[in-house]
């Protein structure tokens, strides 16, 4: 039978070996999470339902300029996002946690949607087009003119239940405006001139 000694011992060297001890990577403990969390701030209390009481604002990561068009993959447990000024796109993992550079150059990508077949859909401001990433990393240019002229500069991106793809342009590319609508036979058709700065 051990005594309580050597039963210690022999728990303290079977930790360290097996990583439980001083040499195990540990955590730094955060801040403990208050619910309603104070960031969230209602503006408007007609979203005041949208928030839920158990939820909590979480920073990912950081050396970031100006984040734009997040975009989350479930399947894949991993989040795409637009650093612009970085010219960029990164992904978080979130079984790891870990952050990565998804595209560089991304060509200042902007807004970021999957479309109906789990494709990332991207605006890409720099060279005034809309792309598609298909599953084996290369890029398909979805739209980069209508009639006859180069589009402004995407910005924003959603795909509808029927596959056409809603993008709009906010102006600051070329200082151009335009709403358009990319259908799944890259066929381009402008949506209204009567939004004259869709992004605001």
């Amino acid at each position: 039978m051990l005594e309580r000694r050597s039963f210690m011992v022999a728990g303290a060297v079977a930790a360290e070996e097996f990583g439980y001890g001083a040499g195990a990577f540990r955590s730094v403990a955060a801040e403990p999470t208050r619910y309603p969390d104070p960031s969230l701030k209602v503006v408007d209390p007609r979203f005041q339902p949208l928030i839920l009481g158990n939820a909590a604002v979480e920073r990912i990561a950081t050396g970031c300029r100006f984040n734009e068009g997040p975009v989350w993959f479930g399947d894949g447990r991993y989040l795409l996002w637009s650093d612009m000024p970085n010219d960029r796109i990164l992904k978080w993992e979130e079984e790891t946690g870990a952050i990565s550079v998804f595209r560089w150059p991304s060509n200042y990508a902007n807004g970021n949607t999957r479309d109906r077949q789990d494709r990332l859909v991207t605006c890409e401001m720099d060279v005034q087009r809309l792309t598609r990433t298909e599953y084996d990393g290369t890029i398909t240019v979805l739209a980069e003119s209508f009639e006859g002229k180069r589009l402004t500069g995407p910005n924003d991106v959603v795909v509808k239940s029927d596959n056409s793809i809603w993008f709009s342009g906010n102006g600051a590319g070329t200082r151009g405006n335009y709403p358009g609508t990319s259908h799944p036979k890259n066929c381009l058709s402008g949506s209204t001139g009567s939004i004259p700065r869709p992004n605001r």
